[in-house]
Parts: C-alpha cells; sequence; structure tokens
C-alpha cells in the first residue's frame, strides 16, 4: 500500500483507498486484499442500505462497488469539479465530498476548494466554496454540525447544517498550527462523542480535539498518520506512511512511499 486514504469500518472489516497505488484494499475475507484499479477511488462512505460508494479521484464522478469494479452512483461532471478527496454521508443517504483546489491554465492561480453536496436522490450541488485544500470531514451533533480539515491552512473549520446540503457560519474549529505544532496539517478526521481524532501528517501524531482543545494526542514517531476512523467502540484505526526520510512530496512523486494500518486502544469515555 502506497498512499492510505479513506479507511472505513463496515461489519467486522477495514476498507481503503491506495490513492497513489489506484487500489481499493479491505481485510473482509479475513486477509488483507487489494483489487487493482484503472483510476483511483479516494474517500469511501458506506450509504444506509450498506453499498460502499466511492470518490473517484480524477473521473469528476462517485462511484458504487459492485464487488469488481466502481459503477456510476453520481455524475459529477455538470459541477466542474477538479480532482476528488475524503467524503462522508449522513444517516439519510446523503453525501459530502471534497472538490480539492487543482490548478488552472499556466500562469493562473488555483482556484480554491469547494464541498459538494450529493443528496440521496442523485441531485447535487455545491455547498460551499472557497476552501483551502478541503479534506476529511466530519459531522457531529447528530449531523447538525459538519467539520472540514483545511489541510493547507493547518486547521479544522465547522459549518452550521440547517438542513442537509445547506451549510451557513463557518468558523475555525481548531488551529492546528497553533494548537500543536507548525508542521502539522490535518488529513483525514473522525468525528466521535469524545471530540475529533485528526491525523496530523508532519505534525506525527494523532490527536482528540475537543472545544478548541487537545484533549488526547497519540505520537506516531517517524511515521505520517493520514487517515482515521474507530469501529465506534474501542479501537481507532490509522494509516500511517513511511517516506523512508524523504521529503514527503518527493516520495509520493517516486512512489517510494509505504503505508500500514495501525490500530489503537481507546480510553473509555469519562
Amino acid at each position: 500500500m502506497l498512499w492510505g486514504e479513506g479507511i472505513r469500518w463496515r461489519d467486522g472489516a477495514l476498507w481503503l483507498s491506495d490513492t497513489q497505488g489506484s487500489k481499493l484494499w479491505t481485510n473482509a475475507s479475513g486477509q488483507w486484499r487489494s483489487t487493482p484499479l484503472p483510476s483511483p477511488s479516494n474517500g469511501l462512505w458506506f450509504l444506509p442500505d450498506g453499498r460502499l460508494v466511492g470518490a473517484m479521484m480524477h473521473e469528476k464522478r462517485i462511484g458504487v462497488w459492485t464487488g469488481i469494479e466502481w459503477d456510476t452512483y453520481v455524475d459529477l461532471a455538470p459541477l466542474g469539479v477538479g480532482p476528488l478527496g475524503d467524503m462522508i454521508g449522513d444517516d439519510w443517504g446523503n453525501l459530502y465530498v471534497d472538490d480539492v483546489a487543482y490548478s488552472k491554465p499556466k500562469g493562473e492561480e488555483p482556484r480554491p476548494g469547494r464541498l459538494i453536496f450529493v443528496a440521496k436522490d442523485g441531485t447535487s450541488h455545491v455547498a460551499a466554496e472557497n476552501m483551502q485544500f478541503p479534506n476529511g470531514l466530519a459531522l457531529l451533533n447528530r449531523g447538525d454540525t459538519l467539520v472540514v480539515a483545511e489541510t493547507t491552512a493547518q486547521r479544522l473549520v465547522s459549518f452550521q447544517v440547517d438542513a442537509p446540503g445547506k451549510l451557513r457560519d463557518k468558523q475555525v474549529y481548531a488551529d492546528l498550527a497553533a494548537l500543536m505544532d507548525p508542521e502539522a496539517a490535518p488529513d483525514g478526521i473522525w468525528g466521535t462523542e469524545a471530540g475529533i481524532w485528526v491525523a496530523t501528517l508532519e505534525g506525527r501524531a494523532i490527536i482528540l480535539v475537543r472545544d478548541g482543545k487537545i484533549v488526547e494526542s497519540i505520537n506516531t514517531g517517524d511515521a505520517l498518520p493520514v487517515a482515521c476512523c474507530t469501529d465506534g467502540g474501542e479501537h481507532l484505526f490509522v494509516t500511517l506512511a513511511d517516506t523512508a526520510g524523504e521529503p514527503l512530496m518527493e516520495a509520493i512523486a517516486r512512489k517510494s512511499i509505504s503505508t500500514m494500518v495501525h490500530s489503537y486502544d481507546l480510553k473509555p469515555m469519562p
């Protein structure tokens, strides 16, 4: 596995996208197996009916997994999306997916990122604009609050969800550079009743953030935490990337990076 994104837990198994190796990984069979893909998925989510959907990184669509390949679930090309990033859904089957900033023609500045809302009936629209590399997503307070990692801004921001797909009142939820480390940048996040778990990449820690404060921190040594999720109970799962000492972007460009999945035991909630 080169770069593990979108890690999700379902029915005793983990699923994740290898965005650099263009594979879908799972241990649903009892051992880790990967399916090669012609084009990589990124963010993953399970719909209420159990189907796995994936944000197809370079294909301007949401795919639905058939067990062999990604069929089209929703076409997002009419919205002019660039590379698609992470994804999350609510209890009713609606989805939020990152439209990550992309480079315009030579000499122009990259377009800011956006959040795309996909309703359960398949319709879609832009839910938020001017995002600074939107990445991990989490829904809190029974879906009333959406938290988004802005990787290049090194912060989490929150929106009030007035109705599915209607966001307002963007605020800073946590400033990682100020709270933790000038190198920390949020990638994948996961919301729980205890707070939000954040994979901080070159911050080299997974942190639990609540009310603008760090309430727990797990050091990852030389490994870079990329994405995370829980099983809803006692375990936190994290993808950890090893660059073998190379600068991150160089290791990704050379595909000399490797990723493993690590499990951490969670402390009981007070």
